[in-house]
């Protein structure tokens, strides 16, 4: 479970985000490139949009039940 305390710094203010577990594996930035993308170093990746539509919240949503390490979370709203 992503760890809120953990944060990357890059992520944008919102419910979503990706926390230091982060191993760019790249599957966040590959199947929901409207909500993550990689950082400038290619170090982690992170939250640049937070979701709005049915669309990105269903991708962002699949590939945080998919993340490897855990590394996405989103906030009770």
């Amino acid at each position: 479970m992503a760890d809120k305390t953990y944060k990357q710094p890059e992520n944008v203010p919102g419910a979503w985000y990706v926390d230091t577990n982060c191993i760019i594996c790249g599957l966040c930035s590959e199947y929901a490139p409207a909500v993550f993308k990689p950082s400038d170093d290619f170090d982690h990746n992170y939250v640049h949009h937070q979701p709005t539509t049915p669309t990105e919240l269903n991708a962002a949503e699949e590939v945080r039940q998919l993340c490897p390490v855990d590394a996405i979370g989103r906030d009770a709203v």
